[in-house]
């Protein structure tokens, strides 16, 4: 049995100063990573400050049009917001694609972002793994690597995919990240928060000690866009992606004008593509343009053992999606 410290907050200052620049504690929101983590032996946390008392709950339009999500907001009261169902459709989807309803009904938008790898060498807590240890090697290099293991964003140190289908939307959307901390507040482009592995993969993020995720303020949405999220997956329940693709597009007649795509299940992070955004500017909408521009998504994936279906798997995300959407 490990021991630690239990403190529960009331607010952000509190939360803050209970949990200081200590990297053995950890913040407790919905608990749906965190608390299977702990039981597995996998983290470790000398303390635990409970924020489930802090005021972080609420949805506010901004008056330049874009929405601040409160940290502490469920992953069913977002996707349920009727705001979110009408301008980000794709984050209603994405949401409501993860998981189960009972832990969409306790994960929070702040846990969400924070998730940790479904690797299963990272969680069993005795093969090497340099997210767990520093320094030990990647067993799912050589290992298994079929369904939780990327083609994008990998490194000799780490190959897990990031697990969130919501945060997949949010790279899509673009999206600000507020934080608050022992210096301050402060403020992380969403593209910038999850960090890729390289030599460092036990750093997954850009939060600095003791700061607190409080909101996530994503962009004005596009006018007279539609979006969707397509997620494909062994089986429709409680899985996580093979591959899904989050996809923003702005038409005129037959013409997409912008385009934003995002993907998930291929990457060590969320996976925003931008060469496949730049290929569908001003494009006719046609199935032959839309697999060249998928395509571009994968010219630098690198496939492993058992992955290297992900690849075109990916490619039929992006087209699937935009087909559906343009036909729309």
């Amino acid at each position: 049995m490990r021991h630690f410290d239990y403190a529960r907050a009331g607010s952000a200052q509190q939360a803050i100063a209970a949990h200081g620049s200590d990297r053995a504690v950890s913040f407790l929101a919905g608990g749906t990573t965190l608390l299977d983590l702990v039981k597995l032996d996998v983290m470790q946390p000398d303390k635990i400050v409970d924020i489930n008392g802090v005021a972080l709950d609420e949805i506010e339009r901004l008056d330049d049009g874009r929405l601040r999500v409160g940290a502490m907001v469920t992953n069913t009261a977002l996707a349920r917001d009727k705001r979110v169902v009408e301008n980000y459709t794709v984050l209603s989807q994405a949401l409501l694609a993860g998981a189960s309803t009972q832990l969409r009904n306790k994960a929070t938008t702040g846990g969400n972002i924070m998730q940790r790898v479904r690797c299963p060498y990272f969680r069993d807590g005795v093969s090497d793994c340099n997210k767990r240890e520093p320094g030990s090697g990647c067993a799912a290099i050589e290992g298994v690597n079929r369904t939780v293991h990327a083609v994008l964003g990998t490194s000799d140190a780490c190959i897990a995919t990031h697990p969130s289908d919501m945060c997949v939307a949010m790279a899509a959307i673009g999206a600000t990240v507020e934080v608050q901390g022992p210096e301050g507040t402060r403020e992380i482009d969403f593209a910038d928060f999850h960090l890729l592995p390289g030599d460092t993969p036990a750093r997954e993020h850009a939060l600095e000690p003791g700061e607190l995720i409080t909101h996530v303020i994503l962009d004005a949405p596009l006018e007279g866009s539609r979006s969707g999220y397509l997620k494909l997956r062994d089986r429709q329940s409680y899985q996580f992606a093979l591959a899904s693709s989050a996809v923003i597009v702005r038409m005129e007649g037959d013409t997409i004008r912008e385009a934003r795509v995002a993907m998930g299940g291929v990457g060590t992070k969320p996976w925003r593509a931008p060469e496949v955004e730049a290929a569908l500017k001003d494009k006719t909408a046609s199935e032959a343009v839309f697999a060249d521009a998928a395509k571009r998504a994968f010219q630098n994936a690198i496939a492993y053992a058992h992955n290297g279906y992900k690849i075109p798997l990916g490619q039929q995300a992006i087209v699937r999606n935009l087909s559906d959407l343009t036909a729309a």
